[in-house]
């Protein structure tokens, strides 16, 4: 068995870590490295008070929290985010967000008890009644053409650096109308790479489309459009109540985006 080499959470290269492994090709062996995506626990507090602890990779994590509190509803909007401070340990990474003590109060409504794993986008809510909140009906979006969603496609997979290096990571991209990558977000967690893009966005608001990695479950259709966004566009297969849930909210959902191919669902 391959011994890890060791790796300290750190702010110097947070995203990749080299560990050892025994290859096997062709019949033979062989001793080498291997870049890996990194992830840690990920704890979230709120004016000090704990609130989740996710498993992501931890980059961009003030886009991170930022994106996390607006998309599950517990700020409206950045401004609402006065400061944010980020403590690296040996295990992990504490990020809190200093905010009103107004918004603080959020917390009881939709507070996770549990950690949530890099793959979970609902772990750790204390019932159903939790699980759906009220969206506002967005305002109609611009649908991106094929030939946009295309040129975004083809962008996107050069620009995820860290998944060129560790084939391990989701990304999340803020296109403009016509496929231009303005911004992308990368974490071993498909949800998390979508908050962090969320958190850039609330700073630097832009019109245009999302584009994700991955499939669009109902905590991505909901993410996006508790923050606004008008159009997600995901690579893979929509789930029924992302569906159901976009169509409620007025959302343009896309799915099976794919070179001169895609399917809208709302």
């Amino acid at each position: 068995m391959a011994e890890h080499a060791h790796n300290d959470v750190s702010e110097a290269d947070p995203s990749v870590v080299s560990v050892s492994r025994r290859l096997q090709e062709d019949g033979a062996f062989v001793e080498n490295f291997d870049a890996v995506v990194a992830e840690v626990p990920i704890a979230m507090s709120f004016n000090s008070i704990s609130y989740a602890v996710m498993m992501a990779t931890p980059c961009d994590l003030e886009d991170f929290i930022r994106g996390f509190a607006i998309g599950e509803g517990i700020v409206d909007s950045a401004r609402a985010i006065f400061d944010i401070d980020i403590e690296f340990g040996d295990v992990g990474v504490a990020v809190n967000a200093t905010v009103s003590n107004k918004t603080a109060r959020r917390l009881k409504a939709r507070r996770r008890s549990m950690a949530g794993p890099s793959g979970c986008g609902l772990c750790g809510i204390e019932s159903i009644e939790h699980i759906t909140r009220e969206i506002l009906r967005l305002q109609a979006a611009n649908l991106p053409s094929q030939a946009a969603l295309d040129k975004a496609l083809s962008d996107m997979r050069h620009r995820q650096v860290v998944s060129q290096s560790t084939s391990g990571t989701h990304a999340a991209v803020w296109c403009d109308i016509d496929g231009n990558i303005v911004s992308l977000r990368e974490d071993v967690g498909r949800h998390n790479a979508l908050d962090k893009l969320i958190g850039w966005h609330s700073l630097k608001p832009a019109d245009g489309f999302v584009l994700v990695s991955s499939r669009a479950s109902y905590e991505m259709v909901a993410k996006a459009a508790t923050a606004g966004i008008g159009v997600l566009a995901a690579v893979s297969a929509p789930t029924s109540m992302a569906i159901e849930t976009a169509r409620a909210a007025n959302l343009k959902l896309i799915a099976f985006a794919s070179n001169g191919r895609h399917a809208l669902y709302s």
